[in-house]
């Protein structure tokens, strides 16, 4: 089965930026998303791209702020503008062997997880 790593996480002041990148050790299936959470919440969905079928989408909370892209077929960056202590979570990159997988961006769409790496947005 695939593998995800996450990396990037650090601490940030507000209004900062951060990027996240996503490896994956083999074919990704057809989406790669990127989901957060935050201890007592549910796993909200944030971005996810489909090299498979050319589409992406954004969640509402983060549009205008967050982009997600493929650096290529394995590896997908979450670029993070603008940065809130709302935003302050544990990131998680996901791979969806499911073809409903661009939009909503639903946690049970997405098979494989990584560890997750810390976003904690702080002054």
């Amino acid at each position: 089965e695939v593998q995800l790593v996450e990396s990037g996480g650090d601490l940030v002041q507000p209004g900062g930026s951060l990027k996240l990148t996503c490896a994956a050790s083999g074919y990704i299936g057809y989406c790669m998303g990127w989901f957060r959470q935050v201890p007592g919440k549910p796993r909200e969905g944030v971005a996810s791209i489909s090299p498979h079928f050319g589409s992406q989408s954004i969640a509402d909370s983060v549009k205008g702020r967050f982009t997600i892209s493929l650096d290529n077929d394995r590896t997908s960056s979450l670029q993070m503008n603008n940065l809130t202590p709302d935003d302050t979570a544990t990131y998680f990159c996901a791979a969806s062997a499911y073809r409903d997988c661009v939009q909503p961006i639903r946690s049970e769409k997405y098979n494989v997880w990584g560890q997750g790496t810390q976003v904690t947005v702080s002054s």
